[in-house]
């Protein structure tokens, strides 16, 4: 039996994830420069998963805010 349209949740994929992928892990060991090439990819030490998810509303509208700036600043510099 199937769940009607109505009572599915809209942001099922933008809550946070609690376990990062392989990789995902070895990316953020990197970047705290406690990964270095050849350690073994298994028994990797543990990494916070706390971090925030950008919705795509927010960030196309900071784009839209940081072009209109720009055009500003360029408008102001051609007079």
């Amino acid at each position: 039996m199937s769940i009607h349209k109505s009572l599915k949740l809209k942001n099922t994929l933008v809550r946070q994830r609690s376990v990062l992928s392989r990789w995902e892990r070895i990316e953020k060991l990197k970047e705290e420069d406690r990964w270095q090439e050849g350690d073994s990819v298994l028994g990797l030490p543990k990494v916070r998963t706390k971090f925030k998810v950008r919705s795509r509303k927010k960030a196309k509208q900071e784009e839209a805010e940081a072009a209109a700036a720009e055009a500003a600043d360029g408008d102001a510099a051609a007079e």
